[in-house]
């Protein structure tokens, strides 16, 4: 099943269960979804890869989120986003643990010519892992190897 149509599916059921937390976050994510529809065009469908990218985004978001109600002192904001967080990442494929990051990085280093150039390796590690596990973490590991 389509991504986004379990994503409608499960806004449907929030509807008529009458979860109004799941609810709220369902609608900003379909509203995000296709509001990434309306910058691609008119009448544009976002392809399964697409419609990653913008829930990882969203995930991004809640992520940063935590961070500052947590270091601005606001453990109930903070609290309230880690809920959203974890529904936003059940959309998501399982992130990747540090160490088959470091495994994938490595593949890519050994076929990669040009090993010299970071954001080359980043790119191609990227466009591998794709959403499977956090750019922040993959750009350490890629620091790492190259550094």
């Amino acid at each position: 099943m389509p991504l986004y149509d379990k994503l409608l599916g499960d806004l449907k059921s929030a509807m008529k269960s009458g979860d109004a937390d799941k609810l709220g976050v369902l609608r900003l994510l379909n509203a995000a979804i296709k509001n990434r529809a309306i910058e691609k065009g008119k009448d544009a469908v976002l392809t399964e890869d697409e419609v990653l990218q913008v829930l990882t985004r969203e995930a991004k978001k809640r992520k940063e989120s935590v961070e500052a109600f947590t270091k601005g002192g606001r453990p109930e904001l903070a609290e309230k986003e880690k809920i959203e967080l974890a529904l936003v990442e059940s959309y998501l494929p399982k992130q990747m643990a540090r160490e088959e990051v470091v495994v994938a990085v490595e593949k890519v280093l050994a076929r990669l010519a040009d090993k010299s150039n970071a954001g080359l390796v980043m790119k191609a590690v990227m466009q591998e892992l794709k959403g499977k596990a956090d750019g922040k973490m993959i750009s350490e590991v890629v620091r790492e190897k190259l550094g």
